[in-house]
């Protein structure tokens, strides 16, 4: 079963603390119904949680901080938080008009491997876009899913993707730019890249999206595929 949870508009940590009270409750259950017979086994329940963030740099724990290219003082006068966090991946960005996707799953309820996780999470975001006439796809070596991925000059990311694993429960998860201011994007090297682009729904369609048609859309999707 999954619970399906919309937070909102919430501060980062606030939204970290609770993945992380989910988190470590689901590896509770786990280590406690390992010693108990099935008949008096806790229900696992699995969640995806939404929501959006003020605007704020998360830099993962493989990433380089030499990936953000301003310094403190240029984050307050912007009113940008920073965090180092315990997902994988780099430096990337969250704010308002991007769907951030924090799926909290026991990977064994899906007998799903990491590799096949990344795939479908990746997957729920290409069918998303197919709706609207986008072709997205994916780009060997990276993750998250990426616009005209064969073309070396015309790259570009339009999700993000970075989780963290243990006992097979997961948390993190990806970063969907719809409407996203992209200007923010200039202050980074976007997971750690130099030479790959980054855009959105509205940058690729010319118009602001309907940001909860999205959403239904990526829940119908998430639910197929898990």
């Amino acid at each position: 079963m999954i619970t399906f949870k919309y937070l909102g508009l919430i501060d980062y940590k606030n939204a970290w603390d609770y993945q992380e009270k989910l988190f470590n409750e689901l590896i509770n259950i786990k280590k406690t119904n390992r010693d108990l017979p099935l008949h008096k086994q806790e229900e696992l329940i699995n969640y995806l949680l939404f929501c959006e963030h003020p605007p704020v740099f998360t830099l993962g724990k493989s990433g380089s901080e030499n990936n953000l290219l301003i310094n403190k003082k240029t984050l307050e006068k912007e009113k940008i938080s920073y965090y180092k966090i315990n997902r994988g991946g780099d430096i990337t960005f969250h704010g308002p008009g991007q769907i951030v996707g924090y799926p909290i799953l026991d990977l064994e309820n899906f007998s799903l491997n990491i590799r096949e996780y990344i795939y479908k999470l990746e997957e729920v975001i290409i069918l998303t876009l197919n709706e609207y006439n986008i072709k997205a796809e994916r780009l060997k070596g990276a993750t998250g899913v990426w616009l005209d991925s064969d073309e070396n000059n015309e790259t570009r990311k339009i999700c993000s993707i970075g989780v963290r694993i243990s006992r097979w429960i997961t948390m993190h998860g990806f970063a969907f730019n719809v409407n996203t201011n992209l200007k923010y994007y200039d202050l980074i090297n976007p997971c750690g890249f130099t030479d790959k682009a980054v855009t959105s729904m509205e940058k690729e369609l010319g118009e602001k999206q309907n940001i909860q048609e999205v959403k239904n859309k990526l829940r119908k999707y998430f639910e197929k595929l898990f």
